[in-house]
């Protein structure tokens, strides 16, 4: 019996004929075949260990010698080791027109999705960007503001006013759009007469986000300097951030969700939340009361508290079609998400108001351009809640807006 068990033993015992050795290296020569399509589709890598940074008085700034060299107004030198590009003799001297920033401009707008390149792709292409003085389109702005116009028209429609929601309306919730609000007397005192602001009325406004990018940015006194500034969500601007984040506020948003978290409703003690604003010294105000039903009577407290301490403050509320029509405006161009930030609601409505418009402190990443790790917001590092916005899709937008010259946006030390 063990002779002829021997006899018959199996010729293949002990190899791997198609077998799960022979299947594994297969799927790694795969893996390994498709890794190369998509380096050389999409562009090398960013490696952080290649980049190299020197700090300057505690700030961190990119050392920016590398194998491109760019002669005025002259055509781009591509690197020999492929797209990836350094900058040598960086001082932002580039005309907004040059050939060589025609040139860059178009490398990020010919990524048409997010999703085209790797997030270290956009960075360096950004960077990039950075040699190149900003300078506005005049062209590309009025046409953006035209269709924003037909399609939101602030000056008209940004707060509910007395003429555009006149008493009696029923006025229906942005999201609760099941839910009706009748504009009782009491309620149609609150509204202001009209719209106090006027389409173009600023020169050159400033939006300022709460990202970490901000932080070191010195960008304080540039960010006063502009003629209107917005700021998100009553935002700490005290002595320990001010040289970064400025001092000046004329619009200042504030979500109900801070005023129930922090200042209890307005149920109890209203002064500590008094004391919050006087740091914005004689700033308006705007709340989204009409986001749902939740939001109104702790909106509406704002604006009784305001009054009981004779505050002369302005109090507004954003009106809901309007938001309902930026939201729409902008999932056109990419942006869907359950909520739109505030950020983008006030850079919406800058577009409008103002001639020129400057955004400070918006970044959706964990690292700033260069690769450095930053906080969430210039004040904490608390995240926000996962999937409400799509803060990466604004910041693409944003991004391809400065390369079209309708607005400038700032990531980098101010000078």
């Amino acid at each position: 019996m063990l002779r002829r068990r021997m006899a018959y033993s199996d010729p293949s015992s002990g190899k791997d004929i198609l077998g799960n050795r022979s299947l594994c290296f297969i799927f790694i020569c795969a893996f390994g075949l498709v890794t190369l399509l998509q380096q050389i589709l999409y562009g090398k890598n960013y490696i952080k260990s290649a980049q190299q940074f020197s700090r300057l008085k505690g700030d961190e700034t990119g050392n920016w010698t590398g194998p491109v060299n760019f002669s005025d107004d002259g055509p781009l030198k591509p690197a020999r080791n492929g797209r990836k590009r350094y900058l040598e003799n960086y001082d932002g001297s580039f005309e907004y027109n040059s050939t060589a920033c025609r040139e860059l401009r178009q490398e990020i707008m010919d990524i048409k999705v997010l999703t085209m390149v790797k997030t270290s792709e956009l960075f360096e292409r950004w960077r990039n960007l950075q040699v190149c003085r900003w300078e506005q389109n005049k062209e590309e702005t009025s046409n953006f503001k035209m269709s924003l116009s037909r399609c939101c028209n602030a000056p008209s429609f940004l707060f509910t006013t007395k003429r555009n929601t006149p008493a009696g309306t029923k006025l229906r919730y942005e999201v609760d759009t099941s839910g009706i609000l009748p504009i009782t007397t009491e309620v149609f005192k609150m509204f202001p007469d009209d719209m106090p602001y006027s389409k173009s009325q600023y020169k050159k406004c400033a939006v300022i986000g709460n990202g970490g990018i901000i932080k070191n940015s010195k960008c304080g006194k540039e960010i006063d300097s502009a003629d209107f500034v917005f700021r998100c969500n009553i935002p700490p601007i005290n002595e320990k951030y001010s040289a970064d984040v400025g001092t000046k506020t004329d619009l200042v948003t504030i979500n109900p969700s801070i005023i129930t978290e922090r200042f209890q409703k307005l149920e109890k003690w209203r002064r500590p939340f008094y004391e919050v604003l006087q740091n914005y010294e004689n700033s308006s105000v705007v709340l989204p009361a009409f986001y749902n039903t939740r939001n109104t009577d702790v909106s509406f407290r704002v604006k009784y508290m305001l009054d009981d301490f004779d505050s002369q403050r302005g109090v507004f509320f954003f009106h809901p079609q309007y938001l309902l029509n930026v939201q729409r405006f902008w999932a056109v161009q990419g942006v869907r998400a359950k909520r739109l930030s505030s950020g983008l609601m006030l850079v919406t409505a800058a577009l409008e108001m103002c001639e020129e418009v400057h955004l400070y402190g918006f970044w959706a990443f964990p690292m700033n351009p260069s690769g450095i790790f930053i906080t969430h917001h210039y004040y904490d590092n608390v995240k926000p809640r996962p999937g409400f916005h799509a803060m990466p899709h604004e910041i693409f937008n944003f991004i391809h807006m400065h390369s079209r010259g309708i607005i400038n946006v700032h990531t980098g030390q101010c000078t």
